[in-house]
């Protein structure tokens, strides 16, 4: 969330107003990036516990440790810059489409298989098109360094 100027040609009540629901707008932000990341967390401690008590770690539920890891980034990043890299929600697709196709296994049909991969595909096709774009955005721009992610504000 960006702090924007309210403006000189509103009366004095109208800004007061204003820069109050956009204060308790920005606490309850953060206050649900606390909640969400909180909630990963205790996501992350079921499924270690999960873990230690089948003794049995699947591909599957590692690609789901993934996943937490994804949205605690997210989350986080979105907490310190008030944007969300878009490559983020992208991983997060890929990566829950193939645990998906995993969990399924062999009795899956496999046109929905195939499907599946498709949306894989594509979604890999459109990260690379956002990397590309932020590279070369960022030489562009003549900053000399790579951009690693376009924020999503």
């Amino acid at each position: 969330m960006s702090t924007q100027n309210l403006g000189d040609d509103y009366p004095e009540s109208t800004q007061k107003l204003d820069k109050t629901v956009l204060g308790f707008l920005s606490l309850a932000e953060r206050l649900l990036l606390v909640i969400i990341s909180l909630l990963t967390m205790l996501a992350v401690a079921l499924e270690l516990a999960h873990f230690a008590d089948s003794g049995l770690i699947r591909l599957a539920d590692l690609l789901l440790l993934f996943i937490y890891l994804e949205v605690i980034g997210m989350a986080y990043a979105y907490y310190a810059t008030h944007s969300v890299p878009v490559t983020l929600p992208v991983l997060i697709a890929i990566t829950g489409i193939t645990r998906l196709i995993i969990l399924q296994g062999k009795e899956a049909e496999p046109s929905k298989l195939l499907y599946e991969a498709g949306a894989v595909l594509l979604l890999a096709i459109s990260l690379a098109i956002l990397s590309w774009a932020s590279q070369r955005s960022a030489s562009i721009n003549g900053s000399g360094e790579p951009a690693t992610d376009q924020p999503i504000s």
